[in-house]
Parts: C-alpha cells; sequence; structure tokens
C-alpha cells in the first residue's frame, strides 16, 4: 500500500511539474522577451571592468549608506516581529489569518510609496515600510511554530493556570530557538529590503547604487554593490547575542523613527484622495473602473502572471542544474567551494538590483526581470537541495556522474525540489509585481504611474488587486503542497 501511494504521488509531482512547464510554453508567445540595446556584450564589459576596478567614495558617504541600510533594517525588523508576535498569538483567529495575509501581500515598495505620501520621505515612511508586511510574515510563521509545539507541558499545568502562564512556562520555551532563528534569516532579508528602498530616494546604499548605475558609472557603483554583499553575506557573523540589542539602540540614535506630521494632509489622504474619483463626485462608478480594468488592471494581471511563470521555470531549472555543484556527491573540495560562493553572491542580492542591472545591459523588455528572478531564486534552490543532498547516504557501489545525477540523487530529491519551488512561487508573484517600476508592464508599472500621477485611487485599486492575487497564488500553491503531501515548511526569503 505505502509503494502504491508512493508511485501516485509521484505520478501527480511528474504531471504538475509538466503542467507548470506546458503554462509557462503558453505564455511564451506573450513575453517581451527581445534584447533592446545596440551592444549589451560592450556594456557587460564596462561592468565588469568597473567591478574589478571599484572607485572608492569618501569614507564618510561610503560609511553613512551602510549605517542607514543597516538603520532601516533594524528598525523595520524589530517593529514587525513585535507586531507579528501580538498577532501570532491569535492566529488561529481567521480574521487574524486574513489580516497578516493581507499586510505580506503588499511588496515594502508599495508601503514605501504609500506611507511616502503621509509622511515624506523620512526615517519613519521606510521603517513602516518594511514593518508592515513583515508583521503580516512573522505573524504566520510565529503562528505556525506555535501551533506545532508539544501539547504535552499545557496539559500539565493546573487548571486555573492563566493563558499568559502557558505561554511563558510552556509555549515560548519550545518555540524560542526557531523563533530566534527565523528572527535572525528575516533580517538578512530586511537588509535587503532596506537597500532597495533606496531606489525610491531613501538614503540607503540601493541610493547610491541606483543613480551611479543608471548613469553608467560601474566603477562608482562598485563599492556600494561590494558594500551590500558583505553585509548580507557576512550578517550571520556580527549579528548575534548582545550585539542585536546594541546595533538596534545604534540604529534608533542614527536614524530616529520620525516624520514631520500633518493631520489634515493625512485624513484628505485618507478620507478623499483615495476614494474612486466617481464616488467622490457621486457619478456612476462603473465606466471608471471598466476603463481601470481594461487599460491597466487586465493587462498588468496578465504580464505579472506570464512573468511568474516564466520566471517560475527558469528558476526550477537553474536549481536542478546547480544544486550538485555545492553537493558533497558531486565535484570536489574546491569546485564546492567556488560554487558555494557564486550561490551566496546571486542569493544575497535582491532581485529589484540584478533586475535593475540586466535593464541596464538588455535594454527594457521582460528578458531582464525573468534573468534576475531565476537567478536569485534558483540559487536559493540549489544551496537547499544541495544542503539536503549531503545526508543522503549513497550504497558503496552506487553509480557515479551524469548516473548518479539521474538515478541516484534526482529522484530523492525531487519531492523536495517541488516543494521549495512551490514555496517560492510565492515569493516570485510578488517580486514580479515591483519589477514593474523599472518599466516591465506589470501591476507594479501602473502602480508606480499611479502614483507619479498622484491619482492615488487608481493606485490603492491597482494595489488591492496586487494583494488578492498575491493571497490567492499563496492559497493556490498551498493546496498544491497539500495534495501531493509536501507538508514540510520551509522559510525562505
Amino acid at each position: 500500500m505505502t509503494t502504491r501511494l508512493q508511485l501516485r504521488d509521484t505520478g501527480a509531482m511528474r504531471r504538475t511539474t509538466g503542467l507548470f512547464i506546458l503554462l509557462a510554453l503558453l505564455c511564451l508567445p506573450w513575453a517581451d522577451i527581445a534584447v533592446h540595446t545596440l551592444d549589451p556584450g560592450r556594456e557587460l564589459g564596462r561592468l565588469a571592468q568597473g567591478l574589478l576596478w571599484p572607485q572608492w567614495p569618501t569614507t564618510r558617504t561610503l560609511a553613512e549608506a551602510i549605517a542607514s541600510t543597516l538603520a532601516f533594517a533594524f528598525q523595520g525588523v524589530a517593529l514587525g516581529a513585535i507586531a507579528g508576535f501580538g498577532l501570532a498569538l491569535l492566529y488561529r483567529r481567521r480574521a487574524v489569518r486574513w489580516l497578516a495575509a493581507s499586510l505580506r501581500a503588499v511588496h515594502e515598495l508599495f508601503w514605501a510609496l504609500l506611507f511616502i505620501q503621509l509622511f515624506g520621505l523620512s526615517t519613519l515612511a521606510g521603517v513602516l515600510a518594511i514593518a508592515v508586511p513583515y508583521a503580516g510574515i512573522f505573524a504566520k510563521v510565529y503562528g505556525e511554530l506555535f501551533e506545532e509545539t508539544d501539547p504535552a507541558p499545557r496539559q500539565a499545568l493546573p487548571a486555573n493556570a492563566s493563558r499568559l502562564s502557558s505561554l511563558m512556562f510552556t509555549t515560548l520555551p519550545q518555540a524560542w530557538p526557531n523563533l530566534a532563528a527565523y528572527t535572525r534569516y528575516r533580517l538578512e532579508c530586511g537588509i535587503r529590503s532596506s537597500a532597495v528602498l533606496g531606489f525610491i530616494g531613501l538614503p540607503t546604499l540601493g541610493y547610491h547604487l541606483e543613480s551611479l548605475l543608471r548613469q553608467g558609472f560601474y566603477a562608482e557603483a562598485a563599492p556600494f554593490f561590494y558594500a551590500l554583499l558583505i553585509l548580507i553575506a557576512t550578517q550571520h557573523r556580527w549579528c548575534r547575542g548582545w550585539m542585536i540589542p546594541a546595533l538596534l539602540l545604534a540604529a534608533l540614535w542614527w536614524l530616529p523613527p520620525v516624520a514631520p506630521i500633518n493631520g489634515a494632509l493625512i485624513w484628505q489622504f485618507l478620507t478623499h484622495d483615495i476614494v474612486p474619483a466617481p464616488l467622490r463626485s457621486g457619478m456612476d462608478a462603473l465606466p471608471w473602473f471598466m476603463d481601470l480594468w481594461q487599460g491597466q488592471l487586465w493587462p498588468g494581471l496578465i504580464n505579472t502572471l506570464v512573468l511568474a511563470m516564466l520566471s517560475l521555470v527558469v528558476m526550477g531549472l537553474l536549481g536542478v542544474m546547480l544544486f550538485p555543484t555545492v553537493s558533497r556527491l558531486f565535484g570536489n573540495r574546491w569546485t564546492r567551494g567556488l560554487s558555494h560562493g557564486v550561490l551566496v553572491i546571486l542569493r544575497s542580492l535582491p532581485e529589484y538590483l540584478l533586475a535593475f542591472i540586466a535593464l541596464i545591459l538588455l535594454g527594457p523588455s521582460m528578458l531582464p526581470a525573468i534573468i534576475a528572478l531565476g537567478l536569485h531564486n534558483g540559487a536559493i534552490i540549489a544551496h537547499l537541495i544541495g544542503q539536503y543532498s549531503n545526508t543522503l547516504v549513497l550504497r558503496d557501489d552506487a553509480a557515479r556522474g551524469l548516473n548518479r545525477y539521474f538515478f541516484e540523487v534526482l529522484p530523492r530529491q525531487f519531492r523536495l525540489f517541488l516543494a521549495f519551488s512551490l514555496y517560492r512561487f510565492e515569493t516570485v508573484i510578488r517580486e514580479t509585481a515591483i519589477l514593474g517600476m523599472l518599466g516591465i508592464p506589470t501591476l507594479g508599472f501602473f502602480i508606480d504611474s499611479a502614483f507619479a500621477e498622484f491619482r492615488f485611487d487608481r493606485a490603492v485599486m491597482l494595489l488591492v488587486a496586487s494583494a488578492i492575487l498575491n493571497i490567492g497564488v499563496d492559497g493556490f500553491a498551498r493546496r498544491i503542497r497539500r495534495r501531493l503531501h509536501l507538508q514540510q515548511q520551509v522559510q525562505v526569503c
């Protein structure tokens, strides 16, 4: 019976994989994957030359950019963790789950665009842009960790024990190691998010990268690129123990989360500016909505899904091709070390930054976004599967080379690969929308345009559509995982 169930599950996984590949092929006619630059090879050579021979800025400029990046990350993650912890205590309630899903469905950059309208280009806007979606993420992860704790200690408490006692003496001690580990990991994600906020004007490393790369000053941009990479790659070494509260206090001192508050302006934004224009004037809203649907909503949704499907397939192909390069079952210590370094770089850099660089090299199309999403997420999957493959024990007479890969290792890792890919698909959809801010006509393109034109009613409607799409994809992926019995929870950015 067990063998029959395993064969049925394997067949279902193969059909699901084939379905995703088929959908991606059907999306190809809708995708713009042309190269629009005259000489991408020459531009790539200039970029490589700039990275090899960087021109260093003043120490003060670089230090201030690093400090601001860390300040936004620490404050945003800390506030998000506190709010998420409070929501996690009530996560069994459906309303709380829906609230958390809604918060995390909107990307940090979109939240930043909203908060900038309320608080200007201030520290508070940047901190809240990270904290709000992270609160939804923390609520989900913390809530699931609380539910997975052993109920026996709670049942051993006296009948009159309070919920606070149960939390402090049974649930929290069990969940604490995983809570701490995930919070440290989320801080790594927060550093990436903080850097990307620089692309809309906040004074992080991304601000210097965007301005210098856009002008073609690759050598001048290289030090800021290396600083971001080193921060993320070494975060697990310098951010632990007593250093975390010390760094948080330093972040509060360096960039206090304050902003000029204009109550009248905020009230007008919330009660007038984001209300659909026809409702403000007492007119019929249907023509307004149909115009929005035909001109922006429908094209944005289609392009978002097309880009996500193509990126999913590229991500999956790179994941299965690259994981042997970091596995002890293949290669040697030197090749694994080199491959590990490359994967660290690819998974450490934000997709938005990778797409921005590819856009400069290849021109405005979907191709830069597909490359960026495929490289970043493919590197994450390759790293994870490679680490899990190190736990496999093969026979002494097991095949080697390609036979080992195709017949010994890949079949055993395929279930894990599919689970990771479905988890990443949820993130790909979320990132796909914001890549529209680089000119790709996804939902993010129309959202950014609406903010630029001060048409906040359209912007909020498009944001709601983006959130609904993300929630829908999250539920769809979760249903597939449940149907294929892919229940392993893996939290990755």
